[in-house]
């Protein structure tokens, strides 16, 4: 099995690349952004930064070629990105402007770094902890997905974690049925609000 380690600084550009690679419901995303760190700011750059003992990384001879980010308690991992993230990118993306159904996949990013996403607290209450996880193509198909998340586990159980929760594209077809397959169960309303367009899934430990 490849190895894994935990991520760190020197890591982020190659980090950055993969959420792009993998941005658009799992495949490339590349031809939707003229910023090619929009997704990174928001969905993995934070955890490498703010979380690095609870973001893996998996690497073979061409480099880094999945992730797995996380934190053990998301609420005060929320409080942290407020206090330390968001500001300074707030300052260098503007907020966009008219009307939501025009603005591009940059503007969508930049609105939600100005209004990022709070976890429902019934979520964070039954399943405190989250993750991100995403692999390029040369790594998926071969079992290294499901090894890196029982990684992850193993680490968060340790840790003293009680439960996981994540969010998935309702149009990521293969990342519903990794995380179906792997021990995780959709959550429904009221656990989840009804208004809510993300499949959300939680995994007790």
């Amino acid at each position: 099995m490849l190895p894994f380690r935990n991520a760190g600084p020197d890591d982020l550009d190659q980090i950055y690349a993969i959420s792009l690679a993998t941005g658009d419901r799992g495949q490339d995303a590349s031809h939707l952004y003229r910023d090619i760190r929009l997704m990174g700011h928001i969905y993995s750059a934070p955890y490498v930064v703010l979380s690095p003992e609870a973001t893996l990384v998996v690497t073979n001879e061409q480099g880094i070629a999945g992730y797995i980010a996380g934190v053990y308690d998301t609420a005060t991992f929320e409080a942290r990105l407020e206090r330390e993230w968001w500001p300074a990118l707030r300052a260098r993306y503007a907020e966009p402007a008219g009307d939501p159904n025009s603005w591009t996949a940059d503007e969508r990013r930049s609105f939600a770094i100005h209004h990022p996403r709070i976890v429902p607290k019934r979520i964070v209450d039954a399943y405190p902890a989250h993750v991100h996880m995403n692999l390029l193509p040369r790594l998926q198909g071969q079992g290294v997905g499901s090894a890196l998340l029982d990684e992850w586990v193993s680490q968060a159980r340790k840790a003293g974690v009680s439960g996981i929760h994540l969010g998935v594209n309702a149009g990521n077809q293969g990342g519903l049925r990794f995380w179906s397959s792997r021990g995780f169960e959709r959550l429904l309303p009221p656990l989840v609000p009804a208004s809510e367009a993300s499949v959300w899934f939680g995994r007790t430990l």
